[in-house]
């Protein structure tokens, strides 16, 4: 997701479960959301698990109930060739279940290998080199030049430390600061809903690297149009 350099996957799996008020950011992002026990729609969702509280708020509010929604540990963005495996290792374990699957991840540093294993699967994917571009509408994105900006989102905002600092080493490392964000000038976050504690969290984040801070009320972007397409596509 960020432009950063990879780390090593964290291998370690903890049992999903939901806190009160809502899922938990830990989990989704170690172990992803498991699909549904017992299959309720006709239709499969396989997104990362940055997505789960989007895409599942969508589904809410437009009484999506022939989707159901399975979710890869976030995480594998610190290990992005290791996404296209996932990825199609979920299609397969789901395939015969289901009349329908839609994959919800851009190309995420895959380098078109997603795809391509897609295209062969014959699987819709979402548009965009990744979530940042189709979060602010893939058309919008691909128009500014920002190679100086970092950018968040909600869920990164929840999970800088999980995402960005501990896995870069700055949390025993500070003085790789520079090295890793010299080049960066602004932090640029991405913000889906509008809620002024995860606003000061992202402001925190860019204070800390060093960044001058810009706010976008984005919303879902080209998410919500995309599942609203496939949606209404017939199974």
């Amino acid at each position: 997701m960020a432009r950063r350099p990879k780390s090593p996957l964290n291998r370690r799996r903890i049992p999903i479960v939901a806190k009160s008020g809502g899922l938990d950011d830990a989990q989704l992002t170690e172990n992803g959301l498991a699909a549904p026990a017992h299959k309720t729609g006709r239709i499969l969702l396989i997104a990362c698990g940055a997505l789960a509280r989007e895409i599942l708020h969508l589904k809410s509010l437009n009484g999506w109930d022939h989707m159901d929604l399975t979710c890869l540990p976030a995480i594998l963005h610190n290990h992005p060739d290791l996404i296209t495996e996932a990825v199609t290792g979920a299609i397969a374990k789901h395939r015969t279940t289901y009349d329908k699957i839609y994959v919800v991840y851009a190309d995420c540093g895959t380098g078109g290998q997603l795809q391509t294993a897609c295209d062969h699967l014959g699987i819709d994917m979402i548009s965009g080199p990744h979530c940042y571009s189709f979060f602010e509408g893939n058309d919008i994105f691909a128009h500014r030049d920002e190679i100086t900006a970092f950018y968040l989102t909600d869920f990164l905002a929840r999970q800088f430390d999980a995402f960005i600092w501990t896995p870069l080493g700055l949390d025993r490392h500070p003085e790789l600061l520079e090295m890793y964000f010299g080049h960066y000038t602004k932090l640029v976050y991405l913000a889906q809903t509008k809620d002024p504690d995860l606003t000061k969290s992202a402001q925190t984040c860019a204070t800390r690297l060093g960044l001058a801070f810009e706010h976008r009320q984005t919303g879902y972007g080209d998410l919500q149009s995309t599942l609203t397409t496939w949606a209404k596509k017939p199974t």
